[in-house]
């Protein structure tokens, strides 16, 4: 038999990483073997993964040289940052170089980049439909991704650029289940209007990242999105209603208004939502469902994902 190739899995304790390393170790008969790269392999999350059959491997993004040692070796490598540890633009540009120059030096045959739009190419600095936030951003969490495709392509690594959308976990994890509004009743609430807001269950994106590496070549050099379904608000609340028994309903609010909000990343979320709202057309076109459920055929609808998650999402 042939020795496996090995995928080295960046965040491999966190969502999309997680659902990566999953994903090949399931692959009994596959022809890949899982490396999951996280800062502390003495985590309950580390070690459950080592039981599971993944080598576990210790590396810290904003070391180099660390992630070069981490990379030795591999085929491929899954390469993802997390703005949310840290709400600073500028950390995660030097983590996204340092995750290219190490994928170069280690010779890496096909990375795949978790990235986003850069919205400034959509709306300028001085665009003031839109707060400029942190002096050079208008929704830092993507423009950082964006703007930092560039080192991969620099680097000259063999990188497919997979545009992720939003987690429907983020009810779970990030404050977004349903909440009662003034009247008690349940609410969501977001500045999107009318529009359809593309979305994926977390683990699906590691999923479809594994149909990536298995198609070889195929997407290398290309930028491909994913989502499950594009859903409005109102269509995510009908769901909502079905999976709890009680009524939920979709709250549309202004953009300020949602910027304004108590919460850390108020005012980038609401950007966020405000850039998927007005540019819509080209947000939901760069996400293709047929695609994702190509690369993923067990990509999971809203409606089962709420079936199999309800429990687990925050009730107030």
């Amino acid at each position: 038999m042939a020795e496996k190739k090995i995928i080295a899995v960046i965040g491999a304790t966190g969502s999309q990483g997680g659902g990566l390393v999953r994903a090949i170790l399931d692959d009994k008969s596959g022809a890949f073997t899982a490396r999951a790269i996280t800062r502390n392999a003495d985590s309950e999350k580390a070690k459950e993964l080592a039981k599971l059959g993944a080598e576990v491997v210790s590396a810290d993004l904003d070391d180099e040289q660390s992630l070069i040692r981490a990379f030795a070796g591999a085929y491929g490598a899954f390469c993802v940052t997390n703005y949310w540890e840290h709400f600073n633009p500028e950390k995660e540009i030097a983590q996204a170089k340092n995750l290219a120059r190490a994928a170069r030096a280690a010779g890496v045959k096909h990375v795949i980049w978790s990235t986003l739009e850069d919205t400034r190419k959509w709306m300028p600095l001085d665009d003031n439909r839109m707060p400029t936030l942190q002096g050079k951003y208008k929704v830092p969490h993507l423009d950082t991704k964006g703007e930092s495709d560039k080192f991969f392509r620099d680097a000259g690594v063999p990188t497919t650029f997979l545009l992720t959308s939003y987690y429907w976990d983020n009810a779970i994890n990030f404050g977004m289940a349903p909440k009662p509004g003034p009247d008690g009743n349940l609410v969501i609430v977001m500045p999107m209007g009318d529009k359809k807001l593309p979305a994926i269950a977390a683990e699906d994106i590691g999923k479809a990242a594994y149909g990536i590496f298995k198609a070889g070549s195929e997407y290398i050099g290309k930028t491909v999105g994913i989502a499950s379904e594009h859903l409005t608000g109102a269509e995510m609340a009908a769901e909502y209603t079905r999976a709890y028994g009680v009524p939920v309903h979709y709250v549309d609010v202004p953009a300020e208004v949602y910027r304004s909000f108590d919460f850390p990343g108020a005012d980038d979320i609401g950007n966020m939502f405000q850039f998927k709202r007005d540019f819509n057309a080209d947000y939901c076109g760069a996400r293709n469902t047929e695609t994702t459920r190509k690369l993923n055929p067990g990509t999971q609808t809203f409606t089962q994902w709420l079936e199999r998650n309800k429990d687990r999402i925050p009730r107030q």
